[in-house]
C-alpha cells in the first residue's frame, strides 16, 4: 500500500514538477476535472498518470507524472478533494 505523510508530501512538492504545476493552478483558482487512472485505491501500482485542470477562463490544462512521481501526484490530488 502507498501511504505517504502529509510531511513527506510538503517535502515531494519541490521535486517533482507535476505537484508544483498543479499547486500554481489551484492556487490561480483552478479544479481537477480528471483524474486517469482514478484516484478511488491509492495502493494500486500506476505508472503513469494524466490529470486534466479547469480554469475560471475555460481553459483545460493537462499535467502528466510517471513511476514515484505518479504515484505521489494522484496521492497529492487525493488529500486535496
Amino acid at each position: 500500500m502507498f501511504y505517504m505523510e502529509s510531511n513527506s508530501l510538503k517535502n515531494m512538492d519541490s521535486d517533482f514538477k507535476a505537484i508544483s504545476e498543479l499547486q500554481k493552478y489551484l492556487a490561480a483558482g483552478c479544479r481537477v476535472e480528471n483524474v486517469q487512472p482514478p484516484a478511488i485505491a491509492s495502493d494500486a501500482e500506476i505508472n503513469i498518470v494524466t490529470v486534466t485542470v479547469v480554469c475560471p477562463d475555460g481553459n483545460k490544462h493537462i499535467i502528466r507524472a510517471y513511476k514515484d512521481e505518479a504515484r505521489a501526484l494522484r496521492e497529492f490530488v487525493r488529500l486535496k478533494r
